[in-house]
């Protein structure tokens, strides 16, 4: 599948964002290991969550949760301490050659029966659920956040509760906060003790209503899209978003005002969902430097806008870029030489453009390669380059599922 997308001439919507893909898969193994009573409100309807709600629901013996990186790191953690049960968790082909193995080995240390199935360090993998005493762990902190939640998740629920000692460099960090933040919300007592070692004591989770936000990394795509806009007049309003989220990619709209968009917010009392205004400001920088360490699923969207707003750029912090649903460092670099722009980058974790161009190529259109960020983070450049051509733009459904009847409702024509 193909689409093609014109974007109007001026920008104005109001769009009711998808809840955040963050917090819900957290609340939903939370609302596991606390008893399954109280379902929380305003989950998201992405892949990646429906993959959790099912396997929760059902229970089956293999489960697949598909291309859903989260679920599967989430889910090897929970069900290594169902006791009684055992599942195979399986994926598609490429989450079969996603690295599993830095969590399995720390569940192992904590006594958690895990073997996997095909390759070693690589799902599928067979769980035997049990309940495992816990204690101390060294884990390195520059892995994905998400194996370090998976295991913090878990914590309440050992015996000896959990010691989490994160070595060297600690990337995402944002990640980890919002994940003690809702362990704490559902009555968990988990807290750094220092700058890199996490306390989980054995006090088990507590039932409560959970409302959860709307989600600021697909917030990140209107921001774009402003940035990217040229008439004075556009304006992009955004429900359902908090002033004060714990959301890492909250961060977007602070590196955004450095890329002329303007966020005003409709109430900033803290911790309650309000209405935002994204408006031109007027005033660009010339050059961006940013080290994504803390954020880097956004990274994809600013690699875009700054190529199209010819503001050269060098970024940080990327590592995990490669390991994520394609090597996202390799895939923006191809796709961004179709719209005429060569991007390089450092070791493996960077990525740079000094204002170099080569011949634009839009003919065969914008590879996704299985990501749904690359769609995402893509599709604005509608509004620089007519008639831009999205491949395999069903993609979007892992986050985002009603992104593209969101941007018909905004004005942009698309055809396939």
């Amino acid at each position: 599948m193909q689409y093609t997308i014109t974007a109007p001439k001026l920008l104005r919507h109001t769009a009711n964002l998808p809840a955040s893909k963050s917090i819900s898969n957290r609340a939903l193994v939370i609302h596991a290991l606390a008893g399954g009573g109280i379902v929380p409100d305003n989950l998201s309807d992405c892949d990646d969550t429906e993959v959790i709600v099912r396997a929760l629901r059902d229970n089956p013996y293999e489960m697949n949760i598909k291309a859903g990186g989260t679920a599967m790191r989430f889910m090897t953690a929970l069900l290594s301490v169902r006791d009684g049960e055992e599942h195979v968790l399986t994926g598609t082909e490429r989450m079969k050659h996603r690295p599993i193995g830095v969590l399995v080995d720390a569940l192992r240390r904590l006594g958690a029966d895990i073997s996997y199935t095909e390759a070693e360090g690589f799902p599928p993998l067979c769980i035997k659920g049990q309940r495992l005493d816990g204690g101390e762990l060294d884990v390195p902190g520059n892995i994905s956040s998400q194996f370090i939640t998976a295991l913090l998740l878990i914590g309440p629920m050992l015996k000896d509760g959990l010691t989490l000692q994160l070595t060297g460099d600690i990337i995402s960090r944002p990640y980890i906060d919002l994940t003690l933040w809702m362990m704490r919300e559902y009555g968990a007592d988990a807290e750094w003790s220092d700058y890199n070692t996490i306390v989980v004591k054995p006090q088990p989770y507590r039932e409560r209503t959970y409302y959860i936000e709307n989600d600021w990394s697909a917030a990140s795509y209107w921001f774009e899209m402003v940035a990217l806009g040229k008439d004075e007049d556009d304006e992009v309003v955004l429900e359902g978003l908090m002033d004060g989220s714990k959301q890492g990619d909250s961060s977007v709209r602070y590196i955004f005002s450095l890329l002329g968009v303007k966020t005003i917010f409709k109430d900033k009392k803290g911790g309650v969902p309000t209405t935002i205004r994204l408006r031109h400001s007027g005033r660009c920088v010339q050059r961006l430097e940013y080290d994504f360490n803390n954020s880097p699923d956004l990274a994809q969207t600013f690699v875009v806008c700054c190529a199209l707003l010819d503001v050269p750029f060098h970024f940080t912090g990327l590592s995990t870029l490669k390991i994520k649903e394609t090597d996202r460092i390799e895939a923006l670099k191809r796709e961004m030489r179709k719209l005429g722009y060569v991007i390089h980058d450092v070791n493996n974790s960077e990525l740079f453009w000094d204002g170099e161009r080569c011949e634009p190529n839009l003919e065969a259109g914008i590879d996704t390669y299985e990501d749904h960020r690359m769609a995402l983070a893509f599709a604005p450049a509608a509004l620089r380059f007519e008639g831009l051509k999205i491949n395999n733009p069903q993609v979007v459904t892992k986050s985002y599922p009603k992104f593209w009847e969101d941007l018909k409702a905004g004005g942009f024509e698309i055809k396939n």
